[in-house]
């Protein structure tokens, strides 16, 4: 009893936060933009992607081939129970209960997107199954969107549920990479397809579900790149000072030797972002400081990395120890 107490509590604190409601609406938004793929570009066409939506279609038609009908809405909700169970003891709490939200919300979001405009109206000609009125193009028009919406949701530990879960779980216990992960399991899901459609349009789905798990990796990569920076220069404490205290990011110093020149000086290396390494370029423009500098793109940051709210807390704990230490001295 007291566990679930706990739960409640901790449940109720969460939804007085202000990352509470704005991880709620981007994992809300990123669904609505899977649900509308899904709808528009993988229902009509009977595109069998590597996804779960792939996977529902297939059982759906094969229920319907023998006088039972369901909806591919329905499917992805039952599918997607089974498996939030696997992501909430395999993978974690807070990854499960986000995607309990995000592949709940799939089925509907469909629905809702048959409500406000059917794939149908895109139907114009008899007979056509594709609202591009091409199976290629609404592959890429699925890929794009769907791997956009995936890439935002892992960023912050959820997904669209589905391929996703079993997606993580391999990325977790086996460290493939989240788009090779995808393309793994993708595979295996896309072979059922054999089941409703004819060779060709399998190997369609397959080559979408490779294109799928890159462009996850190239969404990813993009959202979470870093620059790694390194400085060499005579006044290596100006530019550590600037670092630590203005940008509250942590950096090392190591002692260099020229080639040509034989002359010693320090290096100082820190990753920060993108705004950041701008401003550390514009601080070191404005003071004059000879420095020759390189910086490269990181994807990935393992370890101890300060977000927004992290640096000012930080930043206001070091004011505050300063105020402290000249109160001390007077």
């Amino acid at each position: 009893m007291t566990g679930v107490k706990d739960a409640v509590r901790a449940a109720l604190d969460a939804l007085k936060t202000g990352k509470f409601w704005k991880e709620l609406i981007i994992m809300t938004l990123g669904m609505l933009v899977g649900a509308a793929a899904v709808y528009y570009f993988l229902v009509p066409s009977k595109l069998i992607i590597g996804t779960i939506s792939g996977l529902s279609i297939v059982i759906s038609a094969v229920l319907s081939n023998i006088g039972i009908t369901v909806k591919v809405s329905t499917v992805i909700v039952i599918i997607n129970a089974i498996l939030l169970i696997l992501a909430y003891f395999l993978i974690g709490k807070e990854f499960g209960l986000k995607t309990v939200y995000t592949a709940l919300i799939l089925g509907p979001l469909m629905d809702f997107w048959d409500a406000v405009y059917p794939y149908t109206k895109f139907l114009t000609d008899t007979g056509q199954t594709s609202v591009m009125g091409d199976v290629w193009f609404d592959l890429l028009c699925f890929v794009l969107l769907l791997s956009a919406s995936q890439a935002i949701l892992f960023r912050i530990n959820a997904s669209t549920g589905g391929l996703d879960i079993l997606a993580k779980i391999v990325n977790k216990y086996f460290h493939f990479d989240i788009g090779a992960s995808v393309s793994i399991a993708g595979a295996v899901i896309c072979c059922t397809a054999f089941a409703i459609n004819p060779f060709r349009m399998v190997v369609i789905g397959l080559i979408g579900t490779w294109i799928n798990g890159l462009v996850i990796d190239y969404f990813t990569a993009a959202l979470n790149k870093r620059k790694r920076v390194c400085v060499i220069s005579k006044e290596p404490e100006l530019v550590r000072d600037f670092i630590v205290h203005k940008l509250v990011r942590g950096c090392s110093l190591y002692e260099v030797t020229g080639g040509y020149t034989g002359e010693q000086m320090k290096e100082v290396q820190a990753l920060l972002t993108q705004n950041e390494f701008a401003s550390l370029m514009q601080f070191i423009k404005d003071n004059e400081i000879h420095a020759f500098i390189t910086a490269g793109n990181v994807s990935e940051v393992y370890g101890r990395w300060l977000s927004h709210k992290e640096q000012h807390i930080r930043a206001e704990a070091e004011v505050a120890e300063e105020a402290i230490e000249e109160s001390v001295r007077d």
